[in-house]
């Protein structure tokens, strides 16, 4: 996780730079790929480890989770993270363009509510209802409850530290 300080300090950056739809965009981003990295804890805590990341590994792959790599499955879901972590961004900013602002900790909580409740739905029955029915057909049909119960359980874990993350990294750039 300290490699990607670098990358995240360099992102901000960067964010600074760009007009404000842009840096929110990339500060998303950035914050979903973080979100991920934490999500993953869990991930591997449970039963059925990292299998969620093998599955949407293996529908951009075009191929059976059992023939997907570590490596493959690690980068399908930290891009997964941030593009998760763009939507979070998009929602947040159609949000705030029509809620009232309540701003708390450099943030419009009305948004940043409605955004990472947004992204949590999302990625679950993404995940849940698409991907895993698609490209896990035989963990689908063995273990789908167990699959979707862990995926919904970190799917709360990347929605709590957008809960947390968003704000801290958000009002960094204004």
């Amino acid at each position: 996780m300290l490699d990607l300080l670098p990358a995240a300090v360099a992102a901000l950056d960067a964010a600074s730079s760009l007009g404000a739809v842009a840096g929110r965009l990339l500060l998303g981003a950035v914050v979903g790929v973080a979100a991920a990295v934490v999500m993953a804890i869990p991930m591997w805590r449970q039963d059925d480890g990292f299998t969620p990341a093998y599955v949407a590994a293996a529908v951009v792959r075009r191929t059976t989770p059992d023939e997907v790599s570590f490596a493959d499955a690690n980068v399908a879901h930290h891009a997964a993270g941030g593009l998760a972590g763009v939507l979070y961004a998009v929602v947040y900013l159609a949000t705030d363009a029509v809620a009232p602002d309540l701003g708390v900790a450099g943030v419009d909580l009305p948004s940043h509510l409605v955004a990472t409740a947004v992204v949590v739905a999302f990625i679950y029955v993404a995940f849940a209802r698409f991907v895993l029915p698609r490209a896990g057909r035989r963990i689908y049909e063995e273990r789908a409850t167990a699959v979707r119960g862990q995926w919904l359980r970190s799917s709360l874990v990347f929605g709590a530290t957008l809960l947390v993350l968003a704000p801290v990294v958000f009002t960094g750039v204004a």
